[in-house]
Parts: structure tokens; sequence; C-alpha cells
């Protein structure tokens, strides 16, 4: 192939990477000024998102054969697919589990000379192998579900076309975590999350860690930031910065600090570069306050800003103290569900961010507040998190019992290593997000077994190094028989997954014995019931969704007698597809959990979880004269937390039993267990009925009541 003739082909697949894109300024991590027309000091976003090329390579012959190479022999078609992408959705391809390729095509113009030039990956499921113009820049491997990136230099061809191959591989691994077929949910292969290229000067700011620590007696936050440095040029640099923080949404400033910190750092070198130390009176991040600050930091060289770096952050204080949870100084009881991403059969672990919006949108009608999951999450769902106010346990995904088979003493080395490049990847990425409350290290995997007992101790000790102000815990499944001798008593809460009347037998009064010894084991320490729910996945489980309501209820109820249970979290959302299903078949294998089907479709059980989950007990609703009086009671136990600024929204519907008159009225502050009552006024003169909600601060509805007139 000619010159001529190769520049047509990768045109052929190459975008028009000249023009970036613009990512908004309230994303996290988003670099200050990404538009073409930004100044040099700014970076530049090109999303490569959308439609590449597509190949299964079952006998692994790709790469002797070149399939990276725009020459090479490469296979008889490539399909055309559309990233974020995974093969397990595809009816062709579900069953695969093994190599693939993409490859696609982008332009780098002239200007990009002087310039760093990065690739991120934010995930691909589970190891990857990258190529650009036949050279290859890089791997990542055996960790499916954390980001990574690459320095483009050496490999990029400027004001031209470029083909960017990528090799992917999700077979079942022994040495890496999840453990070969150790875990239960999809295992959806692929480049499943978005990629993008950044382009910043030489010397640039690769990320910020930011710790604001409120002092709740002083009502002040220290803010500390520090900046991680790469200088990717050939000559050393002396460097000097500056920041300031505003509030998110209004754009009003809080502080500036000029001059806070100087630097130099070497050819090839990064740094991390501690800046000068704010203390400032700052609006606490809440789950019914979810208030958010963005801190922009600037690289100066010879007084002249260099690169411009920015983040989003909250405040907010998360203690273990009395046996108890405290959050901002409160003592909460907090209630949650957790869902199972990668679910829909449509888009399976590449999921858009209208279905990440669609299914938080429902845990927040859920009244869910208070979360975990299995393994490192998207962005865009701490995002969301952050932003509307769900606290959430991020996780290694080291699931079940065969993590440790056949290891004595410890753990192997290639399970440690991985585990530890996991944790160091998750933390590094997800540091400053105000709703991750604690790291998971592991689920299900018996802490009474000296192999994980071993793993979860090195595990602690490295997030503790990594990251000192996060709680850490591990959900057991092993509790039930001596609980003193369970690894879960060395970290900083229990956690517990709780499955009397299913996995366990049992009745409600094993789960309350349970409880009681756990709680004799580890007196200082808050439970938090990690799981709890009913799975039909076994032929005596015949109730149904009917079933799945009566131990949600009873088993609730257990756990609010006991003050020192501090969290529950249902299990879970969604029925879930997964590896190991017991229902369905290709894309439809699944386990049959969730109070929503694999479409999102609401079952009975959903209503029930949004009213066990709702911090209000009860909304009674009485009439007199035009007037609806409303009593609001809240709950004294879990969930317990005070409610605050919450209000009541009403809606009369009338004609035709259609929507005529809304109005709204502001409740009281109410701690655990305080009631108000407030009049509804309306002027409908023949209402067919009334709808009464408790809004939350954020404007989900935490309870909903209706009265009808007598007939």
């Amino acid at each position: 192939m000619n010159e001529p003739s190769r520049r047509m082909f990768l045109k052929q697949l190459s975008v028009a990477g000249a023009t970036a894109a613009t990512t908004p300024l309230a994303s996290r991590g988003s670099q200050s000024g990404i538009a073409e027309s930004a100044p040099e000091f700014a970076t530049v976003v090109v999303p490569l998102d959308g439609e590449w090329q597509f190949a299964l390579d079952p006998d692994g012959i790709g790469e002797s054969r070149e399939w990276f190479q725009p020459l090479g022999i490469g296979p008889d078609k490539w399909a055309r697919v559309r990233v974020p992408h995974t093969r397990q959705v595809s009816p062709v391809s579900g069953n695969y589990q093994g190599i693939a390729w993409y490859r696609r095509g982008f332009d780098a113009p002239a200007r990009w000379a002087d310039k760093a030039v990065r690739i991120e990956f934010q995930a691909v499921s589970h190891s990857a192998k990258v190529w650009l113009n036949g050279k290859l820049i890089g791997q990542h491997s055996r960790r499916g579900y954390t980001a990574f990136a690459f320095d483009l230099a050496h490999a990029l061809r400027l004001d031209g076309p470029n083909l960017l191959s990528v090799k992917v591989d999700n077979s079942f691994d022994e040495n890496m975590l999840p453990r070969a077929t150790s875990f239960d949910w999809t295992t959806d292969g692929g480049i499943i999350r978005p990629v993008r290229l950044l382009i910043t000067p030489q010397t640039y700011i690769e990320r910020l860690e930011i710790d604001a620590e409120p002092d709740l007696e002083a009502q002040r936050t220290r803010l500390h930031i520090r900046a991680i440095v790469h200088n990717a040029s050939q000559r050393a640099v002396n460097l000097s910065f500056n920041y300031r923080v505003a509030e998110e949404e209004s754009g009003d400033p809080l502080a500036a600090a000029q001059g806070a910190g100087t630097a130099s750092v070497g050819p090839g070198a990064s740094e991390k570069v501690s800046l000068t130390p704010l203390f400032e009176a700052m609006r606490l991040w809440h789950f019914d306050h979810p208030h958010l600050y963005r801190a922009v930091v600037e690289m100066e060289q010879q007084g002249k800003t260099l690169h411009s770096y920015a983040e989003t952050f909250g405040a907010r204080k998360m203690e273990v103290k009395a046996g108890g949870f405290y959050l901002n100084g409160e003592r909460v009881r907090l209630m949650g569900v957790e869902r199972m991403a990668g679910s829909h059969p449509n888009f399976g672990m590449a999921e858009p961010s209208s279905w990440i919006t669609h299914d938080h949108d429902d845990l927040k009608e859920l009244n869910c507040v208070f979360t975990r999951v299995h393994w490192e999450q998207e962005k865009r769902v701490l995002d969301y998190c952050d932003r509307h106010g769900i606290l959430i346990q991020e996780e290694i995904p080291a699931w079940g019992p065969d993590t440790f088979k056949g290891m004595e003493a410890g753990p192997s080395r290639e399970i440690m290593e991985n585990g530890i490049g996991q944790l160091r990847e998750m933390i590094v990425r997800d540091y400053n997000h105000p709703s991750i409350f604690a790291w998971g290290l592991c689920n299900e995997v018996n802490g009474q077994n000296p192999p994980a007992k071993v793993f979860i101790q090195r595990m602690a000790a490295e997030a503790r190094k990594l990251d000192p102000h996060r709680l850490l815990t591990y959900a057991s499944n092993s509790l039930q028989q001596n609980p003193g001798n369970d690894a879960a008593g060395s970290l900083d809460f229990i956690s517990w997954n709780e499955y009397y009347e299913s996995w366990f037998g049992g009745n409600t009064a094993s789960v309350r014995q349970n409880v009681e010894e756990i709680h004799r084991a580890f007196p200082d320490k808050p439970i938090v019931v990690s799981e709890y729910g009913y799975c039909e996945c076994a032929p005596d489980r015949t109730g149904g969704d009917a079933r799945r309501i009566e131990i949600l209820r009873d088993h609730t109820n257990v756990f609010r007698d006991f003050d020192f249970v501090g969290g529950a979290i249902f299990f879970d959302y969604n029925d879930y597809r997964t590896h190991i299903g017991d229902k369905g078949i290709g894309v439809l294998k699944q386990r049959v959990h969730g109070v929503v089907d694999l479409y999102g479709n609401r079952k009975p059980s959903f209503e029930a979880l949004r009213q066990e989950s709702s911090p209000v007990e009860s909304l009674r609703l009485t009439s007199q004269n035009r007037t609806l009086s409303a009593t609001v009671a809240v709950r004294k136990t879990l969930p317990a937390y005070t409610l605050q600024d919450y209000m009541l929204r009403w809606i009369v519907f009338g004609f035709g039993d259609l929507p005529m008159e809304e109005g709204r009225a502001s409740l009281p502050k109410l701690a655990p267990g305080e009631e108000a009552t407030v009049s509804i006024p309306y002027q409908e003169k023949q209402p067919r009925r009334i709808r009464v909600d408790v809004l939350r601060p954020t404007g989900f509805s935490a309870f909903t009541a209706w009265w009808k007139p007598s007939p």
C-alpha cells in the first residue's frame, strides 16, 4: 500500500480530532478550558467514543499476524460497533470469553507538536494492549474496572490520520480479581467505558488530591490540596502554583491562595506538590444537602500560566464513634439498596449516561441514601452520587468463596499484587468524591480463613496509606458462627451479608440471635447489614415477589430493634445479568433478586422498599372546610436522621381526574421521633383526590400519601 492509499485508509477510520468537543466544567476532574479557542494553558479533550471497527479473535492469532498494522492481514471482516461497547449483549458473541480487537482512526493536527498527548480509557474489561500506528504504547492487564492512560508522543503522526488498535481479553483468569469464575455478575468484555484524548502542555497537572476536613466545633474546614505534576519535556522546570475555590452551583468565590507552592520537576519526572492549606467556613456535604465546591489550580513558569486544572469536591465528616455512624456530627442510621450495573440486556456494562441516570433516579425515589457496589464504578455513577446525595462504599472485586481456593497461609503473590494494584487505581481516581464514605476490601471471601485474613490486613494497611481519612470494611458472610474470629473485627465497622430464610435457612429469630452474637463479639463497632433480601435462585424459592416483600419488612423490623445497627442495604435494586444465573438464557441469563426487572420495570416490592427506606414513618391526612391537615411523623429508628429543609407538595385532581392545583409548604426541622402538622389549603370545589408528597431538599419524594373525599 503506497502512502496516499495508506492515508486514505486511515482517513476512513478517523474522526475530526482537530475539533475538540467541550466537556462541561461541572465534569469531575475536568481540566479547565478545553475548546479549540481555549488559551495555551488549557487542556483540549477529544472524545473517542462512537464508531470503531471490531473483530473477534478466538484463535488468538491477531497479535502474531499484526492486526494492529494498517498493512496487517487482519480478519476477513471488521464489524462496526459503537464504543463504549461490550460483545456480551450480541446474540452472535454473547457467550464468547476471550480475545477481541478494536480499531479506529483520529486526526492529529500539527499544532499538537509541542503538546503532551495522552489517551485515557476509563475501563477496558479486563485486559488491554494498545498500539498506535503499529507501535505498542502500553498495556493494562487484569484490572477490568479501573481507568488508565498512556502517552502517545513516540508514536503519534502529526498533521494527518492515526490508527489506534486495542486488543482486549476477558478470559476467566486465576491470577486476578475477581478470580476465575468466583463472582456473580456479568462477564462483559470490551471497551466498556468512555475513551478520550487529553492534549496539554508538556508539563501538566495530572490530577489533584483534595482533603476537606471539617472542624465541627470551629465550624470551619481545613482545605489541603496536592497537585500531581508530570513533566513530559526534555528539560527541568521550576514551577509555582496558585489556586482558587468557589461554590460549584453558584460560582460564588470562597477563597484564593496566591504563591501557594513551588516545585522543581526534572525531565520525565512526576512530583506531588503540597499547596498552602486554607481554613474556611464551608457548607458541608450531606445526602440531603450535597453542596459541592470547585477548586482551580494554576501552574506557572516564570510568571506565565503553564497549565490549569479544575476539580469538584465536597466537605463532610463521616465518623464511627460510640458504636454508631456520625455524619457531620449527627448520629445517623441509614438505609439503601445496591444496584448491579451492566444488567440491561441492550447495554450490558457499556451503559449510556441516560441509563445510569434512570437507575439512580430510581434509587433516589427508593429513599436510597446509603449503598455499596461490588466493583469499581463509572465516574458518571460517582458524579451522580456526589450531586444528588448518595453515600457509597466502593469496593475491589474480590468476591466469592473461591478467591483463595488452594491457598493456605496467605494469598498467592499474583492475587495479592492484583488486589493492591486495583486498590491503588481506585483510590487515586476516586479520591475526591465526597459521596464515597468507605472503601470495601472484598466480599464473601470467608474472613475466618487464614489467606483471607492476610489479604484483608495487607489491603487495609495499603488503603490507610493511600487515604487515611475514609472508613474501611469488608462484606462478610462468615459471621454466623464464632464471629469474633472473623477479619471483619479488624476494620472500622462490621459489614454482614444476611440471608436467613434463603441461603442460610432459619427464620427471623435466627436473624435476631445472630445480630446479638455479632454485637457481643464487636461491642464498639456499628453493624451494617450490607446485603439482605430474597433471591429466587433455587427450586425451593417459590414465594415470588410477595415473599421478597415479607423478608424485607420482617428483617428490617429486626434491625430496627438494635441501635448499633447503623445501616442496612437491601440486595438488590435490579434483577441482574450474571454468568452463573439460574434463570434465562443468553443475554437474559440472570438472578431474579431485584425490585425491578432487567429492563427497569417495577415490581410491587419497589413501593414496599420505598416505604421501608423512608425516614418518614407516616403521613396522616385529615380534612375540614376545604383544608387538609398533614401530619408528618419521622422515624425514631432505622432509618433515622434529622429532616431539614424538607417540604410538602400537594397536587389537587379535579375535573376528569386531572391535576388542577398545586401548592407547597415548608416543614420545620424534625429530629428522629418528632412530628409536625401543616395545613394544606385548596380552592378546587370538587376535588377527586389529592396527592401529598414529602420532598427532600434535593427534590426527590421521600413519602407519598393520597386523600379522597368521603363518598
